[in-house]
């Protein structure tokens, strides 16, 4: 007979994880926050992984991708500023959570999986879960969703060697796009702001993210060489 999950030690363990590894972190955004506190992360995790849900790292999801450390994803979701009102892009869907987190705080979500199989996973816990405002596409999240801009944020989830311009093309003024620029290994994490005068740039930390494969991001033969 399969084990039922103590819901209450995950919500426990959800607690303990946006107090120390998030606010205490200087993450200062309570709807972040708010939002940390109520997406199930254990849902998002396969199931030999559940009890390392709430850990301060990140955790396999199949097919070599990963959900991100808990504080990574806050802290990139403090960057696009969210209000509420926001139409977002999600390149690199993954597990679903850090979707599950921008449906919490924002309009609408677009987001783009590469991989069939895990966009299908996301998409199935996400409907579960009662999320309505997401838009679930299979392709190449590196050259955007043209047909769908301009997109108030964009949010790239894996790692770019440079921000595409394609990208910054689908921003809509005063808009937001946050990614990991750099190299396979290591990247920063990067916030541009797109205006009338221009664009700005600000740098906010170093970090590691799996490649996102396309036009606008890494070959799929460098990937691998990579990462097997």
């Amino acid at each position: 007979m399969k084990e039922v999950p103590d819901e209450s030690r995950f919500e426990e363990a959800r607690a303990r994880m946006v107090e120390a590894q998030i606010r205490r972190r200087g993450i200062r955004d309570e709807r972040v926050l708010a939002a940390m506190l109520q997406v199930p992360r254990h849902a998002f995790v396969p199931e030999a992984e559940a009890p390392s849900a709430y850990s301060d790292f990140p955790l396999p999801i199949g097919e070599g991708q990963t959900i991100s450390q808990p504080y990574i994803v806050a802290l990139m979701t403090e960057a696009l500023c969210l209000e509420g009102g926001e139409k977002v892009l999600e390149i690199g869907t993954g597990s679903g959570y850090q979707t599950a987190i921008l449906a919490e705080l924002a309009a609408t979500v677009s987001t783009i999986e590469r991989s069939a199989t895990l966009l299908g996973l996301a998409e199935a816990r996400l409907s579960e879960l009662g999320y309505r405002n997401v838009r679930f596409v299979t392709g190449d999240g590196t050259v955007g969703l043209e047909s769908e801009a301009p997109f108030d944020r964009i949010l790239a989830t894996g790692s770019l060697p440079a921000v595409p311009d394609g990208l910054l093309d689908q921003l809509a003024e005063d808009g937001v796009l946050v990614a990991p620029i750099g190299r396979l290994y290591d990247q920063e994490l990067v916030r541009v702001g797109r205006t009338l005068q221009g664009r700005s740039r600000r740098n906010l930390g170093p970090c590691r993210f799996v490649p996102l494969i396309g036009a606008g991001g890494w070959s799929e033969q460098s990937a691998r060489s990579a990462f097997g």
